[in-house]
């Protein structure tokens, strides 16, 4: 029997990530791509771990599968914690990366370094087809940088700075921001819950 782990989003990026952060586990890691005709997902929870969680259940009761939900996002001290939950689509129905990071430094024009104090938020929720099982969360702090920097990650990547390296996780890359970064930390949490779920049911 092959073990499988539903990953319910459709984010190249972010399945890159999650598959790179939770390699080592004996399970084949698949995603909504696998699965074109999962049913849709709106996104309209209140916090990253209400979406999370509605991804996990429903895509877990529609496959039948350990299904991983996860949401994450960015949290501007000076923005009231915005864009928060919003962060995907931060700019609007014609939204990408590059116009949620523009319209971010757009309202912190004229603020300077201390502050614009922000923090990226993950939650990742486990759940089998009997419903949700548990979500672990994790938080990276850092600053929002004057102007977009370097070319790797994704999302906000280009303005959060890691005050330890003073660089953007775009600078620094994969190999330093998947041992420190709010998603690292989440999945964290969820391999040990996975391995909770693997001993309860005896799969191994």
């Amino acid at each position: 029997m092959v073990r499988e782990l539903v990953v319910a989003t459709k984010n190249k990026k972010k399945l890159k990530e999650i598959k790179e952060i939770l390699k080592g586990l004996s399970f084949k890691i698949t995603s909504l791509a696998d699965y074109p005709d999962a049913p849709r997902i709106i996104e309209n929870g209140k916090t990253f771990s209400e979406n999370a969680a509605k991804k996990a259940v429903k895509i877990a009761r529609w496959t039948k599968k350990l299904t991983l939900g996860e949401d994450s996002g960015l949290c501007v001290d000076a923005l009231a914690g915005m864009p928060g939950v919003y962060s995907s689509r931060f700019s609007g129905k014609n939204k990408s990366d590059l116009k949620n990071n523009l319209k971010v430094l757009k309202l912190l024009e004229g603020k300077p370094l201390n502050q614009r104090k922000a923090h990226y938020v993950c939650a990742a929720a486990l759940a089998d087809e009997k419903g949700l099982l548990e979500i672990g969360e994790g938080r990276c702090d850092g600053l929002i940088d004057f102007r977009m920097k370097g070319s790797l990650g994704f999302g906000y990547d280009p303005l959060f700075i890691i005050p330890k390296y003073k660089k953007t996780f775009a600078q620094l890359g994969e190999k330093i921001k998947h041992k420190m970064s709010h998603r690292y930390y989440a999945l964290e949490k969820a391999k040990t819950i996975i391995q909770k779920y693997i001993e309860k049911h005896r799969l191994g």
